[in-house]
């Protein structure tokens, strides 16, 4: 019996001690393994997540740099759209001046036109109660006092252009001008010739000069034709129309002036009176 708590002792040593050396031990070791492989998953996972948030880190500072750099460029373009905005209407706003400074000038101008004709006229008058001439001086003399009164004409043309020239200058353009300003260009150029003629005594330039009349005439109806469909197409439009349509009929009106001009020379050199489309 005095052995019993010693027996006792080696049997607890025994019980407890024997599972754990045996079958016990290689579960435990197993279960270690997988706890092992369970928390070296974990490290992987919490490395991936730490690399995918470094990367959503790296991504969002990338992101917004883009967009500083964007509104940084949004802000430039802007400011240079204003400037340019700035500048075109102070361009414009020159141009419209500029335009309005010379249809004055040219209204200005068509008093001295005025002066200078009834001017040219009584020299003319005077010649004629002197002198009394004849034949090519008395036509010289007449075709003058003609022309004088054709080319006053003609800058009561060039005035009512001018005053149309002021409100249309003043509003957007109808559309980019192509056969007004050849309308003019051609008729400049049958004046210069049409005078040229006159003081050389030149019938057969005279007569090519009046022919161009036919151009500016085509001109005119093609220009009447596109301004009618915009007015038709677009009630807006009728206003900037009107006003080019009459500044399109003075043109034709000074090719007209011209052509008289052309046919009087002709008379002047071979005392023939004929109208330009009968040579």
């Amino acid at each position: 019996m005095d052995r019993l708590p010693d027996l006792l002792r080696q049997s607890d040593v025994v019980v407890i001690s024997a599972p754990l050396t045996d079958a016990s031990h290689h579960l435990l070791g197993e279960q270690e393994l997988a706890f092992d492989e369970v928390m070296g998953q974990v490290e992987r996972q919490r490395r991936l997540l730490h690399e995918r948030t470094q990367e959503a880190s790296t991504t969002q500072r990338d992101l917004d740099i883009l967009k500083r750099r964007y509104s940084e460029q949004l802000e430039q373009l802007e400011a240079k759209r204003k400037k340019a905005i700035e500048e075109g209407f102070a361009e414009a706003e020159e141009v419209v001046r500029k335009a309005e400074e010379q249809a004055r000038q040219i209204i200005a101008d068509d008093e001295h036109i005025n002066a200078l004709r009834y001017q040219v006229e009584q020299e003319c008058y005077l010649l004629l109660v002197l002198h009394q001439p004849a034949a090519r001086d008395l036509r010289a003399i007449v075709t003058a006092i003609h022309i004088v009164v054709e080319l006053e004409r003609i800058g009561d043309h060039a005035r009512g252009i001018a005053k149309l020239a002021i409100p249309l200058a003043a509003e957007p353009p109808l559309k980019p001008l192509i056969d007004i300003p050849r309308m003019a260009q051609i008729s400049r150029e049958m004046l210069r010739a049409g005078l040229q003629a006159y003081l050389d005594y030149n019938a057969d330039l005279a007569a090519q000069t009046a022919q161009r009349d036919d151009e500016v005439d085509h001109l005119d109806e093609q220009v009447y034709r596109e301004l009618l469909t915009y007015m038709i197409s677009d009630p807006r439009t009728i206003s900037r129309a009107t006003y080019l349509l009459w500044i399109s009929h003075n043109l034709e009106r000074i090719a007209d002036r011209i052509t008289n001009i052309c046919e009087r020379v002709v008379f002047m050199v071979t005392g023939e009176i004929v109208e330009s489309g009968d040579r």
